[in-house]
This record gives C-alpha cells, sequence and structure tokens, in this order.
C-alpha cells in the first residue's frame, strides 16, 4: 500500500470523525450540542472536511470523495489509482463512523428515536421524490467538482477553498436530502450502521442507499466534461 492510498483512508476517517461527529452532537439526546441546529451541522462538515484534507492533502491530495477522484481523473488532473483511492476511502469512512458510534455510544443508548440514529450515519430526503433527490445530489457534486477543479487550477493552497464550498453547499443546497455529495460519506457509515450493534435502531434504509452512491458519481462526471468543454473554448 502506497503511502498516498494510506492517507486516503486516515483522511476519510478524520472525515467521518467529524462530520458524523457533529450529527452526533447535534441529534442524539443529551449531548451538550443537542438541537443546535443545521447552521452548525453545515459547519461541522465544512471543517470536517478541512481537518481530513490537510492531513491527508500532502500525500494523497486529500480527495476524501470517491466523486471527487472520478472527477479529477476523467479531467486528466489525475492520474493516481482510482480503484485504490475509492476502496481507501470507502474503508476509511466505516471506521470513522465506527468511532463516532463508540464515542457516542451513551448518548445512541439514550436516544429512542431510531431515525435520528440513522441520521447520524447517513442521508435521507427530506421529501422523498426519487428524481428530485437524484438532481440535488448531482447539482450538489457537479459544484463541488467543477470547484475543486478551478480551485486546483487557479493553485487556490491548502484545503480552505473546499471547506468554504462544503459549507456553502450545505447552507444553500444541503436542504433537501442532506448533501452526501460523496459516496463514501454516505455508503460507508451506512454499511457501519447496519452492522454496529446499536441500540433500538431500525432498518438501514438500503432502498434509497443507491441515490447518494450514483447521482454524485454522475454529478462528477458532468462537472468533468464541463471543465474540459470550458478549458477548449
Amino acid at each position: 500500500m502506497g503511502l498516498d492510498i494510506l492517507f486516503e483512508f486516515i483522511g476519510t476517517a478524520v472525515l467521518i470523525l467529524f462530520g458524523a461527529g457533529v450529527c452526533a452532537n447535534v441529534s442524539l439526546k443529551k449531548t451538550l450540542g443537542n438541537n443546535s441546529g443545521w447552521v452548525v451541522i453545515a459547519f461541522g462538515w465544512g471543517f470536517a472536511v478541512f481537518v481530513g484534507a490537510y492531513i491527508s492533502g500532502p500525500y494523497s491530495g486529500g480527495h476524501l470523495n470517491p466523486a471527487v477522484t472520478i472527477g479529477l481523473a476523467l479531467a486528466g488532473t489525475f492520474k493516481g489509482n482510482v480503484i485504490g483511492y475509492i476502496i481507501a476511502q470507502m474503508l476509511g469512512a466505516i471506521v470513522g463512523a465506527v468511532l463516532v458510534y463508540l464515542m457516542y455510544m451513551p448518548h445512541f443508548d439514550a436516544e429512542e428515536n431510531p431515525d435520528a440514529k440513522l441520521g447520524v450515519f447517513c442521508t435521507g430526503p427530506a421529501i422523498k421524490n426519487l428524481f428530485s433527490n437524484f438532481f440535488s445530489e448531482l447539482i450538489g457534486t457537479f459544484v463541488l467538482v467543477l470547484g475543486i477543479l478551478y480551485a486546483a487550477g487557479a493553485q487556490i493552497a491548502g484545503p480552505l477553498p473546499v471547506a468554504i464550498l462544503i459549507v456553502a453547499i450545505g447552507m444553500s443546497l444541503g436542504g433537501t436530502t442532506g448533501y452526501a455529495i460523496n459516496p463514501a460519506r454516505d455508503l460507508g457509515p451506512r454499511i457501519a450502521h447496519a452492522i454496529l450493534p446499536i441500540k433500538g435502531k431500525r432498518d438501514s434504509n438500503w432502498g434509497y442507499a443507491w441515490l447518494p452512491v450514483v447521482a454524485p458519481v454522475c454529478g462528477a462526471v458532468l462537472a468533468a466534461l464541463a471543465y474540459i468543454g470550458l478549458n477548449s473554448l
């Protein structure tokens, strides 16, 4: 295993530790952050991306997201091991989610609402409409990947621009589906939810699980195509 793949694993685990961690802090009973709201979640995920990318960036580029890896590869700005990165991201996401469960275990035990427990791990639509939900995830990921491609092209240093972009997506576009915009962010923790011995949990909503995987990949592909097309003008 190369250092790049190892740090993609570490960075994604850190991303989920902080990202799912803020969801747990806001959603679960008896935490000091309980009911602190959407703004806290949006900033928490933005900072989660910043920390994960800051740690992994010097070694792997800090993708932390299969859609980003696929988009950068299609745009020709990433020449590394796409499959290796995606596997590392998925495994890192599972590990990060397990750490969140272990840290918040007493609060999972105290929480009676199984939907709140599931929401710590993975996303779901505010209003179930598969076309609308798919479009929400597609457009959010499109903006994310296009923004990353242009930030890299402008040589903006560090992960801060991407963290700000994540906060902006969460604030403006995230209220429809919870803005997974990252297959590893959703699928990895959903797998963790399915296998962990969480007291009083519900099913892991596998009927919806395909959407926050497929839609972000489609959004990333469209972003890469748009980037190539715009740069050819």
